[in-house]
């Protein structure tokens, strides 16, 4: 789920993966500042949201026919992750149509990358935030933390990467503040982003596979269906169905 800035990695891996997933349409800083990012995330959500509890007319209609908004999770790396995680506190106190997360996935997460310290990023993305206080790049200052309305979160840290540490701290902060879910981290070798830059690796083929046997804990996989397959298949059952008839 979206990003403050764009890189080339990111569209290749976006184009190798999330097709066939959902993300946020990318509103990129120096032209948008934070809280852009923000806002059209929870935009986003809340059109997923619209589909809910209205009876299969929705916008979109592999949506209403596949969508299962019992089982809606958010994630993200980098800024993504943390956008997941502050569009799971504004999840946590304002209606989404009556949809629950299920989980949310923090992949090395961006929460800054010194303790007491702003870096220069926040501050290009965000001229004009509060300080290292500010909630969205530190959720140790955040009172809400403890009524996050989320049961599961995983968070996945790479061992060089440079915001290992503000991902480990993210982990232990949410773990002891009381919050009642369950969190579990994941570390693995590699840099900051690793999976961007060379998806077909071992550790990035790992990292996926951690992801979705987070997703799909306890229940059955995932129907995973993007527009374009969706409509491929109703177009196929359809010309099927038709020359049945025919032979009739």
């Amino acid at each position: 789920m979206g990003m403050w800035r764009d890189s080339l990695a990111a569209i290749k891996f976006q184009h190798q993966w999330i097709p066939q997933m959902l993300f946020s349409p990318k509103i990129l800083a120096p032209e948008h500042l934070v809280p852009a990012a923000y806002e059209d995330s929870w935009a986003a959500l809340t059109w997923v949201a619209y589909h809910f509890n209205i009876n299969g007319h929705g916008y979109e209609a592999w949506l209403n026919d596949l969508a299962d908004f019992a089982r809606v999770f958010l994630a993200g790396d980098s800024a993504g992750g943390n956008i997941v995680h502050n569009m799971a506190v504004q999840a946590s106190f304002q209606d989404l149509n009556g949809i629950k997360l299920a989980g949310i996935c923090l992949v090395q997460p961006y929460f800054g990358r010194n303790d007491e310290v702003v870096d220069k990023c926040w501050v290009f993305v965000c001229p004009n935030t509060s300080g290292y206080n500010d909630v969205r790049i530190n959720p140790a200052a955040d009172s809400r933390l403890m009524s996050l309305r989320c049961p599961r979160v995983l968070v996945c840290v790479a061992e060089k990467d440079n915001l290992r540490d503000r991902g480990l701290l993210y982990y232990e902060t949410l773990k002891n503040c009381g919050w009642a879910g369950e969190i579990e981290i994941v570390e693995t070798g590699g840099d900051h982003v690793f999976h961007l830059f060379n998806p077909d690796s071992e550790k990035a083929v790992a990292l996926m596979d951690k992801l979705a046997s987070f997703l799909n804990q306890d229940n059955e996989p995932l129907l995973v269906l993007d527009p374009i397959q969706y409509d491929y298949q109703i177009k196929k059952r359809s010309r099927k169905n038709s020359g049945s008839k025919s032979k009739d």
